[in-house]
């Protein structure tokens, strides 16, 4: 495995994480009108992978559902209220999504970082072949 594959492997990853802060983000200040169809945030689950000693990358394993429970409101005059007048706010926490969010974006450029820097001292080593 190339350093190539590894910083993509990790840029993937990291997308993977920013797609799934942005459908938080998207359906964060949604409602529903119970509990169980109440949106709740998703999260990736990275397993670090070892092909050979000093040669590790990241897969995402999987994406699963918080355990975060969605905020019960009392609003009777909402269309989706229920027979008691209540309405489920998802289960997303903004301010933690923003950082998730800026912590995937800096890692994911860093990896950009490290196929520039890569490419350029190849280049500086056929140059020196000449």
């Amino acid at each position: 495995m190339s350093v190539f594959d590894i910083a993509g492997r990790a840029m993937s990853a990291q997308l993977v994480r920013l797609n799934a802060t942005a459908s938080n983000m998207a359906n964060a200040g949604n409602v529903s009108g119970s509990e169980a169809q109440a949106y709740r945030a998703i999260r990736p689950v990275f397993r670090s992978s070892t092909e050979r000693p000093g040669v590790s990358t990241v897969d995402v394993e999987q994406v699963v559902t918080t355990n975060a429970k969605p905020v019960k409101r009392h609003d009777p005059a909402h269309p989706l209220a229920d027979k008691n007048g209540d309405v489920w706010e998802a289960a997303v926490d903004s301010s933690a999504e923003l950082v998730d969010m800026i912590e995937s974006s800096r890692n994911y450029q860093n990896n950009v970082q490290v196929l520039q820097t890569a490419k350029s001292l190849m280049l500086d080593t056929i140059r020196m072949g000449k």
